[in-house]
């Protein structure tokens, strides 16, 4: 238990070290839900899009 207690401390410098992985993380989430919801809303407009687009030649209808 000693060891694990070792590696959380990062050789004193978990002060710096566990907040700076905290916001790194914070930051990458909050990038992957803007993502998502990004994603959402183009292809949201691209089967407005496509719903509205005449036919193109030789489509099976």
């Amino acid at each position: 238990m000693d060891a694990v207690t070792k590696v959380l401390e990062m050789g004193g410098y978990a002060m710096w070290v566990w907040p700076a992985y905290g916001a790194v993380a914070v930051g990458l989430i909050g990038l992957l839900l803007i993502t998502l919801r990004s994603l959402k809303a183009r292809e949201r407009e691209f089967a407005a899009v496509r719903r509205n687009r005449p036919p193109a030649p030789g489509d099976a209808a």
